[in-house]
This record gives structure tokens, sequence and C-alpha cells, in this order.
């Protein structure tokens, strides 16, 4: 039998499937029952605003840099206004 020829070769696969539904399963059995995705989005849009409010002028004009580069989300649904 030679290695180097592909049609000597023994096909190998894998199906994911029944893993990643436990995984899933696993993280919503984690999360618990009282876990609220609105709330939670909603949360880290406050965080959010939170973090970038307040800045001083040099504080902006970084901030302002950074979301023209695309470093840092804009302003938009669910983005607090940073002025």
């Amino acid at each position: 039998m030679n290695q180097d020829d592909p049609a000597a070769l023994t096909p190998f696969t894998i199906d994911l499937t029944l893993d990643e539904v436990r995984r899933r399963t696993e993280v919503m059995a984690a999360l618990g029952p009282g876990w609220d995705p609105v709330a939670a989005l909603r949360g880290e849009d406050e965080a959010y605003a939170l973090l970038y409010s307040g800045l001083d002028a040099e504080q902006q004009r970084t901030y302002d840099m950074l979301v023209a580069a695309g470093v840092l989300p804009g302003e938009g649904p669910g983005r607090a206004t940073a002025h």
C-alpha cells in the first residue's frame, strides 16, 4: 500500500451534532431558569453608556477617533450617545 496515494487513504469523518446539542444543553442549564436575555442585553447597553459617559475633551477626541477607525462601535440602536 502506497501511503502517498490518496485512493489508499481511509476516509475519516466525525459528526459533532450530538456534541453540539449536549454543549448547548449544558450552557442553558448553567444559565438557569431565571436567565432573561432581554435584561442581559439591556444591562450591556447600560454598562456601555456608563463606560463612555462623562468623557473630557481629550478622551472624547480619542473615542471619536476609535469609532471612526472602526475599533469601537459608534452610536446607533442600543448604543449610548458619547457626547
